[in-house]
């Protein structure tokens, strides 16, 4: 007989600071082998709305209770989760995802702003955000679902940063 009182206890996962919330569920569900429908039931919140988040599907926004529910579950404050989405009306590419192949290599995460309609670039390396593989020309799926390298051809994020451009 299972007792339904036993709460099942969680690896911890620090946000990264400026971590696209998409990246971070996905490095939370990796981290205690959930899947999106899991973590959906384990929040009250449903796996469609989990879905949506990692999908930068954020119409309607997130209201409060929400983020205060998934930060209750993932033990972090709801303010960190807040910081994690865009400030609401900002404009964001939903796809494909972008990434500076150079700041990934330093520390592997996937940044919010690197979403912003308004970026084009890393202005930290002056090189030009890549939303593709440069090998294969695969476009970069969500970041929830990233590991550091193409889903088709395996090249790394790390060595795909002497294929980016200046601009």
């Amino acid at each position: 007989m299972v007792n339904a009182g036993i709460q099942p206890w969680l690896f911890e996962v620090e946000p990264y600071s400026g971590e696209s919330l998409s990246h971070y569920l996905g490095r939370f569900r990796h981290a205690n082998h959930l899947t999106v429908s899991a973590l959906g039931v384990a929040t009250g919140l449903g796996g469609i709305f989990i879905k949506r988040l990692e999908h930068f599907h954020l119409n309607p926004f997130p209201t409060a209770k929400q983020i205060a529910d998934l930060a209750s579950y993932i033990g972090i404050d709801p303010q960190k989760v807040q910081g994690m989405l865009p400030a609401q009306g900002v404009a964001i590419k939903l796809e494909p995802s972008r990434l500076c192949a150079a700041c990934y290599a330093e520390v592997p995460y996937h940044r919010l702003a690197w979403q912003y309609k308004q970026t084009s670039g890393c202005e930290k390396h002056r090189l030009r955000l890549l939303s593709e593989c440069p090998k294969c020309k695969k476009r970069f799926g969500i970041p929830a679902l990233w590991h550091g390298a193409c889903n088709r051809c395996g090249m790394t994020f790390e060595a795909m940063q002497i294929m980016q451009k200046s601009f």
